[in-house]
């Protein structure tokens, strides 16, 4: 794709999609395309691939996408040997680390299917995507070790915990052994990447994401972050092996986001390997601070941030270049809103506009901005990517005209007729949810926006009741599951609560049990035992599921709003919700 520079940023979008064409090979693997292919080169295959960051420490351990292929090689053999076989669920429990990286190219060269699962996640959320995914192995750290392991007891199916760093440092010392692992040959629509989305009432969905999905992501993430170090005139995706970015370029990566969810493994780790250029890796808990010192010292270029965590280094440091050599040239943002004080501070303070972006896990990096060709309208979701067809439509799939709210939907095929390559091939073992997903072509995202003339998007709210809170995606239905379990309780109901810095709060409304309204009516300080009570519900919530998705605020009730056909209807509390917002504003 070759892109001439424009005055109008209307004819320069128009430009950029005009001209882009899928160019998708039968035979894809993005453990090959994401380090094979490097490791195989001799000008490539010592160039970094995963920085170690130490915080307070101006050295850094490093490895190159040689030290990448060998251990994922070695690993790969240790899966072989434990009966992992091509289509098989591994699923994978570690922070941001080297091993972590490992441990997705060992799998996915074997043909077998990665399932990312986060540290945070506590013992009911673990036993349900390990049992509902029929994983028989799972590749963990010495933290993630011992959960897994009691895991066990409740998973028959779960045969193997391995811990990858003690595993590879034992395997890494045959050195005849590296090269001794055949990579398997995919396609491009066979499965590569299995990842539960949180679902508004019941269980959450594994959606099952292929091969291809990964080009899919490119032109987003190449036009969010503002070309990452391509020359601006020319950028050409066809496939692996031919978006080579120049061999003197600078990029460097770093997020916060997580590599067990799709923003961290999709957004950041698999495209910078893909892209030759290395990611720094963190692990550690996220802190303005700890932002300011890896920009500064491992000269980070482009970036993935959450509003969230842009919002908490904004009132950190109001002026960071005073005090941090900043170089950032990309900087993108997603889960919600940037907001028009974000988007000044990241414009006048880390010297880059922030880039917005939407996506799922299910059609990831679909829609956003490219401060380079199409500047951002603060406030908005942005336009669709290169090779994304976007629209809004109505209940009955029709394409609404601009003005009109509607849900967000991404067609099967680009402007052109050609297939898309980011969509997921399906919920894992569902497949009435997937039908469920589309109408005729149009994959629906769930989400209300309408669209003004110019083609950007705006957020208009949830078709269901998913909500974002501190940049997390939160399932009510897994929370109230999990409340219920509680002998307290009797019936739950997760909603947002507002909030200035979060965007929203997870607020449980709670119907409590008989059992603890008669200790409620004979204690003598209610308060005092609502307060108990609370904080107990609390403790159960953030023991079990993760610590993002336990309710910062729970009110009791005495009933919940249902339907005739006793289903709750979170809506009411919502509003409910934005009203007292208002009041208090």
């Amino acid at each position: 794709m070759r892109v001439s520079h424009q005055n109008d940023p209307q004819d320069a979008y128009e430009n950029v999609h005009r001209q882009f064409g899928w160019q998708v090979p039968r035979a894809f693997n993005m453990a090959e395309a994401c380090c094979g292919r490097w490791a195989q080169s001799e000008e490539h295959r010592k160039r970094i691939a995963i920085v170690a960051h130490q915080p307070g420490s101006l050295s850094a351990q490093s490895w190159t996408f040689e030290d990448l292929q060998n251990a994922a090689n070695v690993l790969s053999q240790q899966l072989k040997a434990q009966g992992v076989k091509r289509g098989d669920r591994v699923a994978i429990v570690m922070p941001q680390r080297f091993e972590t990286a490992v441990a997705y190219i060992a799998v996915m060269q074997m043909g077998a299917v990665a399932m990312p699962l986060s540290m945070l996640f506590g013992p009911d959320a673990l036993a349900f995507r390990v049992q509902d995914s029929e994983a028989a192995v799972a590749l963990c750290d010495e933290v993630s070790a011992p959960v897994l392991l009691a895991l066990q007891k409740e998973c028959t199916g779960l045969k193997t915990v391995l811990q990858v760093p003690q595993s590879l440092k034992n395997g890494l010392q045959d050195k005849r052994k590296q090269a001794l692992f055949k990579a398997v040959r995919t396609a491009s629509d066979d499965p590569a990447v299995l990842i539960y989305t949180s679902g508004t009432t019941g269980n959450p969905k594994g959606a099952l994401i292929p091969h291809r999905a990964l080009l899919g992501n490119l032109t987003g993430f190449v036009c969010s972050q503002n070309w990452f170090g391509f020359n601006s005139s020319s950028f050409n995706a066809k496939g692996a092996g031919h978006a080579d970015l120049p061999l003197n370029s600078k990029a460097v990566f770093w997020s916060p986001a997580d590599w067990a969810w799709t923003g961290g493994l999709m957004d950041a780790l698999l495209p910078s390997l893909y892209f030759g250029r290395p990611i720094v890796a963190f692990n550690g808990r996220f802190s303005p601070e700890i932002a300011f010192e890896i920009l500064d010292q491992h000269k980070i270029t482009h970036s993935f941030l959450f509003p969230t965590a842009l919002k908490a280094m904004m009132k950190a440091d109001a002026h960071p270049r005073k005090h941090y050599k900043i170089q950032l040239q990309g900087l993108m943002s997603a889960g919600e809103a940037v907001g028009d004080a974000v988007f000044a501070y990241c414009r006048d303070e880390l010297g880059v506009v922030v880039n917005e972006m939407f996506g799922q896990t299910e059609i990831n990096y679909v829609v956003g901005n490219c401060h380079i060709f199409w500047p951002p309208k603060p406030g908005s979701m942005g336009r669709g990517y290169p090779g994304h067809l976007v629209a809004v439509i109505d209940e009955r799939g029709r394409v609404c005209q601009a003005g009109v709210p509607g849900e967000v939907a991404v067609s099967r095929c680009d402007r052109h007729g050609h297939p898309d390559p980011v969509f997921f091939l399906g919920y894992w073992k569902n497949p009435t949810a997937t039908q469920e997903k589309f109408s005729g072509d149009w994959c629906r995202t769930g989400d209300v926006a309408l669209q003004d003339e110019d083609g950007y998007l705006w957020y208009q709210g949830r078709t269901d009741d998913m909500f974002k809170a501190a940049g997390y995606r939160i399932g009510p239905g897994e929370i109230e599951n999990c409340l219920v379990k509680h002998p307290a309780v009797v019936n739950a109901a997760v909603v947002p609560k507002p909030d200035a810095d979060r965007g929203a709060l997870v607020k449980a409304y709670v119907v409590m049990s008989p059992e603890y309204l008669l200790k409620r009516a004979q204690n003598r300080n209610v308060k005092d035992f609502e307060k108990n009570v609370i904080a107990d519900l609390q403790r159960h919530v953030r023991g079990l599921l993760a610590p993002y998705e336990y309710p910062k605020e729970i009110e009791f009730i005495e009933q919940l709003p249902m339907t005739t056909t006793g289903k709750v209807q979170r809506r009411f509390l919502r509003l409910e919700e934005e009203r007292r917002a208002k009041l208090i504003s």
